[in-house]
């Protein structure tokens, strides 16, 4: 009978002929180092993303939109190359959102930072 070793750390394999770890810990510890580069590149970008939308909310407080100068996001280390989408809207302005907070780029440095709304829901006949 032939003997199977663990893919992870090579120990003996007692068990089913098709087993390829000897226990939990050594298949997860192997994924993990098989998924590790992907896995930091999300994290990595997903704390620019929610670290943009903190600086938005508390930039934005409890008003619906407020405009400011662009250096104040700045000091705050707002990254302006990451957000989670762009709307365009009828009139051509550009908004950059950070999931539900959002800001319009102006003139002379000037941001106007705003919240999306909730669509109202449509009322049944």
């Amino acid at each position: 009978m032939k003997k199977n070793y663990c893919d992870e750390c090579g120990e003996e394999i007692k068990g089913r002929a098709d087993k390829k770890f000897c226990d939990d810990s050594c298949r997860n510890n192997h994924n993990n180092k098989l998924n590790s580069d992907g896995n930091n590149l999300v994290r990595n970008l997903n704390n620019i993303l929610r670290k943009n939308r903190r600086i938005l909310k508390e930039t934005l407080k409890r008003e619906e939109l407020i405009k400011l100068n662009k250096q104040k996001l700045i000091d705050k280390q707002f990254n302006f190359m990451y957000f989670t989408n762009i709307v365009h809207t009828k009139n051509n302005t550009t908004y950059y959102y950070c999931y539900e907070f959002g800001y319009l780029l102006l003139e002379n440095d000037q941001i106007l930072i705003v919240k999306k709304r909730d669509k109202p829901k449509e009322k049944s006949n």
